[in-house]
């Protein structure tokens, strides 16, 4: 058994070490937002099928957007301490790279409430890529999913945070 003073600094821990949701009752809501970054790699003719229409599947492009904003949506229910979030705005951009050759993924969620969207973000992030993956791996299957990362977030306690070179206009 471990020592309960390491589980007091920790707050998605209670005092005997057990996962526990962090009461955030006691904060008050504040505008939130937070962007995320992914990117998929595929080959030239898969990305060339995709952007000529021709996915065995159909609109790979829409299904992945709508499917990232979903997924941010639900993010509560997917990973397990993440509190459920009233979320005023999600927006999922996929953008061809034709130097990757892929295709850039970026989303960015907005929130009035008591604690951050950075996991909605990433979420809304992870399941576009995973889902541009589902609609065209009859097409390729060595596709990668890569780099996905919080860019920057603004609210909350611990304040604004962004990746070098990037400030709170590119939010």
């Amino acid at each position: 058994m471990q020592d309960n003073d390491n589980f007091n600094s920790l707050s998605h821990l209670n005092e005997t070490g057990e996962a526990q949701m962090v009461d955030v009752s006691a904060k008050q809501p504040t505008r939130r937002q937070a962007i995320a970054a992914g990117r998929i790699r595929m080959s030239e003719s898969t990305l060339e099928a995709i952007e000529a229409g021709n996915a065995p599947k159909g609109d790979v492009i829409g299904t992945a957007k709508l499917a990232g904003i979903m997924a941010a949506k639900q993010t509560a229910n997917l990973i397990p301490l993440c509190h459920p979030l009233p979320l005023s705005k999600i927006e999922v951009k996929i953008t061809c790279d034709r130097n990757l050759p892929g295709y850039q993924i970026r989303a960015s969620v907005i929130t009035k409430a008591e604690t951050g969207v950075e996991m909605e973000a990433l979420t809304a992030v992870s399941v576009a890529a995973l889902t541009l993956y589902d609609m065209a791996k009859a097409l390729e299957k060595s596709m990668q999913i890569e780099n996905i990362c919080l860019l920057g977030k603004t609210g909350g306690k611990s304040g604004d945070y962004f990746v070098e070179g990037m400030t709170t206009s590119d939010l």
